[in-house]
Formats: C-alpha cells, sequence, structure tokens
C-alpha cells in the first residue's frame, strides 16, 4: 500500500506510519504533507480514496475534515471537487434509503463546515430540506404518516450532527441554528410517539403504559441535544482538531453545496384502513430502521462520570465500527478499544454490543460476529473486559424470567460459544442455587440449555468436570447415552419379527443394494404382512442406526434410500410418524434430532405442515416450558421454508436482469444483420443485395442463437414464477395452520380473558411465596456494587433465598405466548401478505384469546386500535 494511503488510512491511530507520537496535530500536519505531494501526480487516486476513508472510518471524520480544510488552503479545485462528489453521493443516497451513508454523509458535512470548507448557511439549507420532508410526511392531508420511520430518521440525521458542528453553528449562524432548533421542536409535537412494545427486550411489569410513558430513541436524542445546547455545546468524546489550526483555515474559502431534494414518500392508500397502513409502516421501519435500542444492563453509578450526549457519541462511534468493520474482527475489536474518547467506556461497550446482539427483530449481522468481537476484545482488555462481560451475564441472568424469548435463545448460544472459547470455565456454584427452582424456572431452563450447547461444542465428560464445582448441575446435563435403537442386537432382550426385518434390511443396505430392490422387497414382502405402520418403524429406525455414525453417514442415507422413506411416508400423517420415529431413536441427542429432521425436509421426505402437526401433539406440547428440543425443530423448519422463498425471489429478480440483456443482444445482432444485409456486394461480378454471404449466415446463427437463449430465459422465469406462486400459496396454509394450533393449545390453557388483560396479570395468579424474592421487581443483582461484578443475594431471615412464584400452567402459557411473537416478528414479512386471512380465520376470532392476539400485533408492529 502506498505511503499516504497508509497515512490516512491509520491517521489518529497509535501506529508505526506516525511513529511515537499520538497528537492529532503532527498526524494532520504529518498526513498533509504527504498528500499536498502526491495531488499534483495522484489526484485522481486521492480523491476517492480519502472519500471512501471518510465513509468507512466515520469516528475519525473531524480528523479528515480539517484535513481537507488545510488542503483547501492550497488547492481550491481539489477541495471543490470533494464537496461536488458528496453532493452527488448525498443525493444518491437519499434516493436510493442508504441510511448508513446519509447519516454519514451528514456528519462529514458538518465537519466542513467546522473547518471552514463548507458555507455554513449551505448545512442550515440541507438540515431544512430534511426537516421540511419529515414535516410534511407526518402530515395527516398532505403526507402519509405510515412512513414517519423515514420522517424521524431525517431528524436523527440533523439532531446526531450537532455534537460536531453545534459549537460553530451557534457561532457562525446563530438564528438559523435557533430555527432549525424550533422547527425539530414543531416536528416532535405533531408526530407520533413510537411505541415498539413488540420489539422491547424485556417483558416489563406493566409494559405498555410504561412504553407509553418513557420516551422513545427520537425523543432520547432530542433531550439529549437540548442539554447539550444548555452546556455550550461542549462535547468531551468530539475532538476538534480543526481548533488547532483555526488561525490558517479562516483564510480558506468556503464552498457552497448545491440543492437536494427528497424522495417523495409513497402514496398512501386510496382505501385507508388498519391493515393497509400497517403494511405500509410495517415496510417503512424495515426501510428506516431504528439504530439501536438501548439495553440497560448495568446500574446507572457505572455511566455517572458520562455526559447524556457523550453516550450518544461513543455509541455511534461503536456501531460505525461494527458496522464498517464486519468481517474483520481483530481489527473491528483493535478500533473499538482505542476510540478518541477522554474516559473509559468499558461498561457502555459492553451494553452497546449486548443491545446489538439481542437487538429485535434480528441484530444487523450474524450473533457469530458479535460473539467473535467480544472474545477479541477479552484478549484485548484482559484486564477489564472480562469482568465487564461477566457482570453482564449475571444481570441478564438476574432478570432472565423477563427477557424476551427470542433474546434468550441468542444469549443462550452466545454464552455457551463464549465459555467454549474460555475452556468451559464459569463460576457455576453461583447458579447451582437453580436446582432448587422448579423445573419450568427460567433460570433453571437456561442453565440447563447452556450445558446442552455446550456438549455440543464439547463432549459430556468435558462439561461435567466443567461444573465439578457444582456438582449438583450435572442433574441438568443431557442424558449421555447415545441412540435409542428398537432393534438392537446387542442388548438380551426378547426378539421378534421386526428384529428379524431389521436384520435382513441391515444386510441389504450392507450390500449396497438399490433402494429399488428395497422397495420391491417392502411392497412384496414387508408391508402385505406387517401393515404400513410397523414398515415405516423398522425402515426409520434401521436407516437412522445405519447412518447414526456421523452427520456424513446420515447424509449418505437419505440420499441413497430416501426413495424407500417416500414409499414408505407418502401422506402427512405418515410424515408425522416418520418425525416422532427420529425424536425416538434420538430421544438422547436433541442436536441430531433436529439434524435429522432438518436434513429429511430439505429432501423433501417431510414437509413443514407434517413438522408443525408433529410440535403440536400431545407429547411436545408438555415441554414446551422446560426445552427448547421442539423450538428449535419449529424454528429450523419455518426458517427452511423462508431460505427456500428467499431463494426463488433470488433467482427470479436474476433472471429478469439475464432477460433484459438477452433482449439487448437480440436487438444488437439482429441490428448487424439487417445492416449486413441491406448493403450491396459484388458476386461474380456483379452487384447483389448483401454482404458477404458467408458472414451474412454468421450472423444470421449468432441472431437466431440470441433468440433461443432469450426465449430459454423466459421459460426458466416462466417456471420459477410458478414454483414461487405454489411456495406462497403453502406459506400461507403453513402460517395458517401454525397460527390456528398456537391458538387452540394457548385457549384451552390460559385463563378466562376478562381474568388476565396483560403478562403481569398471568404472572400474578397464586403466588407461592409472598417473602421469596419478586422477580419481577428489579433485583439487587442489578446493582452489582460489589467489586468483581457478582450479584448479591436478597436475604431473608438471615439466609440466601431464592424462589419462582409463576405457576407451572402461568410458565406455559408466558414461554409459548413469547414464542409466538418470536416466530411473528422473525417472519412479519410472510404473515403481512396474508394477515387479512390469518385475522378472518384466527386472529379475529371468537376464540381467539386477546393476550394471544395482542402477541401477534404487538410482533407485527401492529395497532391493537387497528382491530
Amino acid at each position: 500500500m502506498s505511503s499516504w494511503k497508509s497515512l490516512l488510512l491509520r491517521i489518529g491511530d497509535k501506529s508505526p506510519e506516525y511513529g511515537t507520537s499520538s497528537d492529532f496535530k503532527d498526524h494532520i500536519e504529518t498526513c498533509f504533507g504527504a498528500i499536498r505531494r502526491e495531488l499534483d501526480h495522484y489526484g485522481d487516486e486521492v480523491l476517492p480514496f480519502l472519500l471512501q476513508c471518510v465513509e468507512q472510518l466515520p469516528h475519525k471524520t473531524p480528523l479528515y475534515g480539517t484535513l481537507i480544510g488545510l488542503i483547501n488552503l492550497e488547492n481550491e479545485d481539489f477541495v471543490k471537487k470533494i464537496v461536488d462528489q458528496t453532493h452527488k453521493s448525498f443525493q444518491d443516497a437519499l434516493n436510493t434509503g442508504n441510511c448508513h451513508r446519509i447519516r454519514i454523509l451528514l456528519r462529514f458535512l458538518t465537519t466542513l463546515m467546522s473547518s471552514k470548507v463548507l458555507l455554513s448557511t449551505s448545512l442550515v439549507v440541507v438540515f431544512e430540506t430534511l426537516l421540511s420532508s419529515a414535516a410534511t410526511t407526518v402530515d395527516e392531508e398532505k403526507g402519509n404518516p405510515a412512513w414517519q420511520a423515514r420522517a424521524d430518521f431525517y431528524i436523527s440525521c440533523i439532531l446526531s450532527c450537532f455534537p460536531w458542528g453545534g459549537a460553530e453553528l451557534v457561532e457562525q449562524v446563530p438564528e438559523e441554528l435557533e430555527r432549525v432548533m424550533v422547527g425539530v421542536e414543531a416536528y416532535l409535537s405533531i408526530r407520533r410517539h413510537t411505541v415498539d412494545t413488540g420489539l422491547s427486550f424485556f417483558e416489563d411489569a406493566g409494559e405498555v403504559e410504561k412504553t407509553l410513558n418513557e420516551k422513545d430513541f427520537l425523543e432520547d436524542l432530542w433531550g439529549r441535544i437540548q442539554a447539550l445546547s444548555s452546556d455550550g455545546w461542549k462535547v468531551d468524546s468530539v475532538p476538534r482538531p480543526h481548533l488547532l489550526f483555526e488561525a490558517q483555515l479562516v483564510a480558506g474559502k468556503s464552498h457552497e453545496f448545491g440543492s437536494i431534494s427528497c424522495p417523495e414518500q409513497p402514496d398512501s392508500p386510496s382505501t385507508p384502513s388498519g391493515i393497509t397502513y400497517g403494511k405500509q409502516k410495517y415496510d417503512a421501519e424495515l426501510s428506516y430502521p431504528q439504530r439501536i435500542r438501548r439495553l440497560n444492563i448495568f446500574p446507572s453509578s457505572k455511566f455517572e462520570d458520562l455526559q447524556p450526549i457523550d453516550r450518544f457519541v461513543v455509541e455511534e462511534y461503536l456501531l460505525d465500527v461494527l458496522l464498517f468493520f464486519n468481517g474483520c474482527r481483530k481489527e473491528c475489536a483493535s478500533f473499538m478499544v482505542g476510540l478518541p474518547v477522554p474516559f473509559r467506556y468499558e461498561y457502555l461497550m459492553a451494553e452497546t454490543i449486548f443491545s446489538q446482539l439481542l437487538m429485535l427483530p434480528q441484530p444487523p449481522f450474524k450473533p457469530i460476529y458479535y460473539t467473535l468481537v467480544i472474545i477479541d476484545l477479552c484478549k484485548a482488555l484482559p484486564g477489564a473486559f472480562p469482568a465487564v462481560v461477566a457482570g453482564a451475564v449475571r444481570a441478564l441472568f438476574e432478570k432472565i424470567a423477563d427477557l424476551d424469548m427470542e433474546c434468550r435463545i441468542r444469549l443462550i448460544l452466545w454464552f455457551s460459544h463464549h465459555l467454549s472459547n474460555f475452556q468451559f470455565i464459569w463460576p457455576w456454584e453461583e447458579w447451582a442455587y437453580v436446582l432448587e427452582l422448579p423445573k419450568w424456572a427460567p433460570q433453571r431452563v437456561f442453565v440447563k440449555e447452556v450445558l446442552d450447547r455446550e456438549v455440543r461444542l464439547s463432549y459430556w465428560d468435558k462439561i461435567k468436570q466443567s461444573v465439578e464445582n457444582a456438582p449438583g448441575l450435572e442433574e441438568l446435563l443431557p442424558p449421555k447415552g447415545g441412540p435409542n435403537f428398537k432393534f438392537s442386537t446387542e442388548d438380551d432382550g426378547e426378539k421378534n419379527e421386526q428384529h428379524a426385518l431389521s436384520a435382513e434390511l441391515y444386510n441389504m443396505v450392507k450390500g449396497r443394494a438399490a433402494a429399488r430392490e428395497v422397495i420391491s422387497w417392502l411392497n412384496e414382502t414387508v408391508i402385505p404382512k406387517h401393515g404400513f405402520d410397523v414398515s415405516l418403524v423398522v425402515i426409520v429406525q434401521t436407516l437412522l442406526d445405519i447412518g447414526s455414525k456421523s452427520f456424513t453417514h446420515l447424509i449418505t442415507v437419505l440420499e441413497r434410500y430416501g426413495q424407500v422413506i417416500s414409499r414408505i411416508c407418502p401422506d402427512q400423517d405418515k410424515q408425522v410418524l416418520l418425525i416422532s420415529e427420529v425424536s425416538s431413536y434420538w430421544k438422547n441427542n436433541t442436536q441430531m434430532t433436529a439434524i435429522a429432521i432438518d436434513r429429511m425436509m430439505g429432501y423433501r421426505l417431510i414437509s413443514n405442515l407434517a413438522i408443525i402437526r408433529w410440535i403440536f401433539s400431545p407429547e411436545n406440547i408438555e415441554q414446551y416450558h422446560t426445552s427448547d428440543r421442539p423450538w428449535e425443530i419449529l424454528r429450523n423448519a419455518l426458517c427452511k421454508t423462508y431460505n427456500r422463498i428467499s431463494d426463488l425471489r433470488k433467482e427470479i429478480s436474476s433472471l429478469k436482469k439475464d432477460i433484459v440483456a438477452a433482449e439487448e443482444a437480440v436487438a444488437k445482432t439482429q441490428d448487424e444483420l439487417n445492416a449486413a444485409e441491406s448493403k450491396l456486394a459484388l458476386v461474380d461480378g456483379e452487384p447483389v443485395m448483401g454482404e458477404n454471404p458467408v458472414r451474412v449466415k454468421r450472423l444470421k446463427s449468432y441472431a437466431e442463437k440470441a433468440k433461443e437463449q432469450e426465449e430459454s430465459i423466459r421459460d426458466s422465469l416462466e417456471a420459477k414464477e410458478a414454483l414461487l406462486a405454489r411456495a406462497l400459496e403453502e406459506n400461507e396454509t403453513l402460517y395458517l395452520s401454525l397460527y390456528k394450533s398456537f391458538s387452540s393449545i394457548l385457549t384451552e390453557r390460559l385463563p378466562v380473558a376478562s381474568s388476565v388483560q396483560t403478562l403481569q396479570d398471568l404472572k400474578s395468579i397464586n403466588p407461592t411465596d409472598t417473602n421469596a424474592m419478586d422477580l419481577e421487581e428489579e433485583p439487587a443483582a442489578m446493582d452489582m456494587d460489589n467489586e468483581d461484578s457478582r450479584p448479591e443475594k436478597s436475604q431473608v431471615n438471615g439466609g440466601t433465598e431464592h424462589a419462582y412464584t409463576v405457576g407451572e400452567n402461568e410458565q406455559w402459557c408466558l414461554t409459548t405466548l413469547g414464542y409466538v411473537k418470536a416466530f411473528s416478528r422473525q417472519y412479519a414479512s410472510e404473515i403481512w401478505p396474508h394477515i387479512e386471512k390469518l385475522d378472518a380465520e384466527v386472529l379475529l376470532s371468537e376464540d381467539a384469546h386477546p393476550l394471544f392476539r395482542k402477541a401477534v400485533y404487538s410482533s407485527l408492529r401492529r395497532s391493537m386500535d387497528s382491530i
């Protein structure tokens, strides 16, 4: 890499490029000297690379702004190109709805204004354009309030610039700044307060009322900006290197930033209704998502030295680094620990990462990314960050009963994986008390599921050894035994005809008999004598046993003898029996049960509807609140169905692009052919129409091939569209079946609607011990004032007491409702197209319990007022 590129990349960092100096002024002067020398020869390379650095290292924006200000003193034309290119990029970002680019470029423009590169009035015009668009959008008559998410985003972009340039704006254009602030305040007065109970991390007592009274993200940011204004626009967390060169920068020419235009919001539906409004609102929130939902893990005492605006700025830094270094975990961790702030921020860093890992409906990146970043941060800050992470785990564990089910599963998966990278070391004795809790208590279930996932990542004896300080927890480990083969020849039990059939099939497979031979044996020998059900048990159990040695063995068996299973399981009833046999064979191994069923669905041996029927069978319903086993299988089935439809949509989109290219190719070859045929040429001394016959023949061949290629692509597109239409019909059937099943079982177990209106009402039924620690109140663990961040247990009658006061049936209902929310939230985009039918047949039926309806509606971010 060229030296000037390294200097641009590493400006502000402790790096060899800048020697031992960490002074911003030295860095900027060194980098400026290198860039100035390169501009005459490599100006066309410097400009795009500099703007790339600005966009992908936004925590260094003030440094780049100051650097450009110095360049502006000597090369105004180059800087004018930067301003013009930024204008083009900003307008493109507005047109395409590229949220990250809009936000970062607006911050960049603010730092250019601070460095005298951009006229402050030009920046104010940009703010007012965004403000005007936002106000129009939420206007009931002129706009479309369903798209408030975009309006809120524009306002948040304006407010988020003030920490980087508020002091300069109030100094240079105080009246214009005041006008913008008044405009923001006016906007906040006409917009709707955002209530996102379906996206909350915790199911707190009085959740709706609490959310209504709390500030939403934009109101909170406005409050922080007002506090910043009252404090004279002083921000410790934002470096202001332009002040080091203020005497020089004032001599530079300030450039104008051309006008911008915001895209029009989609038209309001011609026939407004709760459903059409809800669909548009959901689309808007998908396009302009809220960047962070704060997860308050630690007590406020951990942040008492932090100003309100500093929290926002550091969160911006951290989120930017996570965004642009996705895939470069070590670089990400390195930048996260070296932010340009004068205070420690380990607790805030942990909260921000966990808020992203547990964000609903899904995290911005795959959870494994955050796992790796946390691991690298623990290694980068061994004396500080591991204790902070441990404190976060303990605090979340104390609140696990209130944590959303999707967040709970993610926390289990993260924690087990995290421990696997640190030799599975954890002070389990702190949590040994969960053995005293009922089997359905969320804390006990959490420990059980973490241990199960650890066994998957290691082996049973290793995990048993890891809990030796709390030997009682061995009770929560998954069974150690292997497969449960019904026709094993190793035990001394009584053998019958089914054992003989199994042995015969085993020998056929061992002899590499073809699938058709096995099917003939079934049709002629087994089914006529023993019937379908017995034949199914023998076939499935034996083939699973043959494939039990490894995942590869299982795949080989399914690929080679999948036709045999299809023959014995031709309909949904038989597929349900097939799944039951898989579950029976692997009853001691949840992971292999899930893998086998998932693979069978992949080979189309079982349908998603059969899986749903099995999930809602009595054997599974009874373990909804004590095990993740059935839920993991349901998650896999819904995920695979969603992925199939997504793949079809991607293929159709690609084919449509191919058709456009093919049409252009046909037109081009036809034009060439027509041009060749229209020319005069001499053949045997006589003038004839057309060029050389050989060339004309070749062009005809090209034209025919291009036409055939276009027709082939059109045929493929038609086939894919037919598959997608069929898949969407099946999807409607799937979700109708799923929600009817949920509604039915919940109606059976939930108390009558008149007695429970909220989840808190449900939790309050039949409290068993008024002296026990009430998990609905904020526990002492959240205080965590002790030095090693370990929670302090509640003291009752001089001793430590733990209890869980929610009854088993109530916990079953809470857990099941939690999964209703989780699935509805995750697959909302697939559910919305079928919402009318779901409303008519399930959600608005007389049998649907209000708590069930509320769980679905809140997850879809749909107002209950739309009923």
